[in-house]
């Protein structure tokens, strides 16, 4: 269900909002209402994703360099006219196998992509929400984030400090309306499902109670809702989409 002109007049930036997630929250958003800037790495990807969605700016960059990003969020403030919405999505899974047997290189990429990356996203973002007092952050975490999946170490890390951060920022930030939450989905098939082996995907599988993966729409629907004007008394939160795989 969609709620036409929800997002009127706001402006939203997607990361990862070329594919998976991102772009099914990116489309929502601008059928809703919303001016969109998709940023992704894939800059093949954001071509179709700005057709798809009409978004009015695309920013092809590495979220890992923090001088790339600085100047992604300018050129975004400019084309959108401001920020209201950050919903940061950009992730990578790393490989899967042991700590044993984990390469450091790969590592480093999995925690740069998805932890460093994402500060540098909700710094830039806080920045130009802060003179207005609004705004809305989604950040995308895992349920490997609260319970560690086995041969995921850098990805389960990397998740864990996403809620961690999610925590701190939103507590500087309360005595505002600037809200920043964010989301513990379990599997989800995109293509980001192509990063890891089949046995790992059967692993997850075999730890969700309904007995399904989720559908892309039933994450897109919830990062909505925290990125609304509704969602004006969630800050800090950790929001479980998991079939019931999430114990606490």
């Amino acid at each position: 269900m969609q709620f036409p002109n929800r997002f009127a007049g706001r402006a939203a930036i997607v990361t990862g909002g070329a594919s998976g997630i991102g772009l099914d929250t990116a489309r929502r958003l601008a059928a809703e209402g919303a001016k969109v800037s998709l940023w992704d790495l894939n800059a093949e990807a954001l071509a179709a994703a700005k057709s798809e969605t009409g978004a009015q700016d695309v920013q092809a960059l590495d979220i890992t360099d923090a001088s790339a990003v600085e100047k992604a969020m300018e050129a975004s403030l400019s084309a959108l006219g401001g920020i209201d919405i950050l919903v940061a999505s950009a992730g990578i899974t790393g490989p899967n196998t042991t700590v044993a047997e984990y390469p450091a290189d790969a590592w480093r990429r999995v925690i740069d992509v998805n932890l460093n990356g994402l500060f540098y996203c909700n710094q830039a973002a806080i920045r130009a929400m802060e003179p207005k007092g609004y705004g809305r952050i989604v950040n995308i975490a895992s349920i490997a984030g609260k319970e560690g999946n086995p041969n995921a170490s850098a990805y389960s890390a990397s998740k864990a400090g996403v809620i961690g951060f999610t925590k701190s920022l939103a507590k500087e930030v309360a005595k505002t309306d600037i809200r920043v939450n964010c989301i513990t989905p379990a599997a989800v098939r995109t293509a980001i499902f192509d990063q890891m082996t089949q046995s790992h995907i059967d692993f997850m599988l075999s730890k969700i109670p309904v007995g399904r993966f989720g559908a892309i729409e039933e994450i897109s629907s919830l990062v909505c809702w925290l990125a609304s004007e509704e969602a004006s008394f969630s800050t800090g939160a950790v929001f479980d989409v998991s079939g019931g795989r999430a114990t606490y």
